[in-house]
């Protein structure tokens, strides 16, 4: 690789604007083998590695000070297989051009997370997810991946070919080389039914059960100092499709969600009295609604206020307590929350440091608005979430260490052993990688 491919840079910021980052230089490989160069020159001049997406992280898991790799050029899909059902796509794609790509293919991951901004390695790496009774993570749909190691190896891993590595590799926190190609099991598209609807806390907490257990896509919001909630509950449908109307749709997913709770979010930022009367108009603003479309124009939704968040996955069944315990704590607390509370589910899969790795899971999200001081609110939530046993998103603020994270994880042991075969000098560590994993 020639110096062609190199760029320096000054600073590099995260999307919430909460972590930046000097590199030594930026690279930007065009193929696996011009990235297997970047890491030997790497190693060859003692800098460490990290591979960065998007930056839609809240963590420090992409930061480095050493050499920055950005996958834009890394990007497209390889080929689809429709015999098996899947398609391998390059490592930097943009899920939404991927969504949008498979859909004119007539095909459609199963589930994804709320938002499609993430590059695939960059989602998958941190454990992105929705919500599901069924339906798991975007990593527990990969089927093989392609990695380039600390040696410049390039390894091919699925549930046949390096089984332990692909264990690991699904949510690898850029721990154990550089993703550069993920295969997907897909499906035929489908119609999902949205049926968006206001519900009291007091009814959604005594429901809660039920309304996973009868829904393939459950997830509501709460919003602090009030006692209101707005559910959504996706199923599919044999159609016909329904989008929401185009002015309807704006006025709804633009004006409300994104314009003018921009300006409520500043207004509470620089006059904190005034949140607990904004969230009132806020929690009662967004109206019942049902539509029908194609998975990812009903899973996602534009985000464009910026905000930082938390957001531990717990046990299901504690979900419901939890929950009603943060409620407890904001109302008798001087705290100010602008931000709904977000919360959904997800079954048990197998992936080593998956947050629903061996357990069916609950996953509740705290938000504040970017420039808010967060530490009193996330700190109090995550005394509570510790206190259930809760496993921290790895591309979110926390401040769990490998210690308890050793604790949380019954298969913590495995990875770190994979990453000691794989990267036994570290060349892909960081800051955050030493406090979650360890040396």
């Amino acid at each position: 690789m020639t110096d062609t491919y190199a760029r320096t840079t000054s600073t590099w910021r995260n999307w919430a604007g909460n972590v930046t980052a000097r590199p030594a230089r930026v690279e930007s490989p065009a193929s696996v083998d011009e990235l297997a160069e970047v890491l030997r020159r790497a190693s060859e001049d003692g800098l460490t590695v990290k591979p960065v997406g998007t930056g839609h992280s809240f963590t420090a898991t992409a930061a480095t000070d050493g050499v920055l790799i950005r996958p834009d050029l890394l990007t497209g899909i390889r080929g689809i297989d429709r015999r098996a059902m899947t398609v391998t796509v390059e490592a930097g794609t943009p899920l939404k051009r991927l969504n949008a790509a498979l859909a004119r293919e007539g095909l459609s991951l199963t589930n994804m997370g709320d938002i499609m901004e993430q590059t695939v390695a960059g989602a998958t790496s941190t454990g992105t997810h929705g919500t599901g009774r069924d339906s798991a993570s975007i990593s527990a749909q990969i089927r093989a991946l392609e990695l380039v190691t600390a040696d410049g190896t390039v390894l091919s891993c699925s549930a046949e070919e390096h089984p332990d590595v692909f264990a690991a590799a699904r949510i690898g926190l850029g721990a154990l080389g550089v993703v550069t190609a993920v295969t997907f099991a897909v499906e035929p598209v489908f119609l999902l039914t949205a049926r968006e609807e206001p519900m009291t806390f007091d009814r959604v907490t005594a429901d809660f059960d039920q309304l996973v257990t009868e829904n393939e896509h459950f997830e509501f919001y709460w919003f602090p100092h009030t006692g209101n909630c707005n559910t959504k509950r996706n199923n599919r449908s044999a159609g016909p499709a329904a989008p929401p109307g185009r002015v309807s749709g704006w006025i709804e997913d633009e004006l409300l969600s994104n314009g003018i709770f921009q300006v409520a979010c500043s207004v509470g930022r620089a006059v904190p009295g005034v949140i607990p009367s904004l969230a009132r108009i806020s929690s009662r603003a967004l109206s019942a609604r049902t539509y029908t479309d194609i998975p990812y124009k009903v899973f996602t939704s534009p985000r464009r206020v910026r905000f930082v968040e938390m957001e531990y996955a717990l046990p299901r069944e504690a979900a419901v307590d939890a929950l009603r315990e943060l409620k407890a704590m904001v109302e008798r607390s001087p705290l100010r929350i602008s931000f709904p509370v977000e919360v959904r589910t997800a079954p048990a899969d197998d992936i080593a440091l998956s947050t629903a790795s061996g357990r069916e899971s609950a996953y509740i999200a705290v938000h504040l608005y970017r420039g808010t001081p967060h530490q009193a609110y996330f700190t109090a939530v995550e005394r509570i979430m510790t206190g259930y046993d809760g496993r921290p998103h790895w591309g979110k603020i926390h401040t769990r260490d490998a210690a308890y994270l050793a604790g949380s994880y019954p298969r913590f042991g495995e990875f770190t052993a994979v990453r000691d075969r794989l990267d036994p000098d570290r060349l892909f560590a960081n800051d955050y990688l030493r406090r979650v994993l360890g040396d």
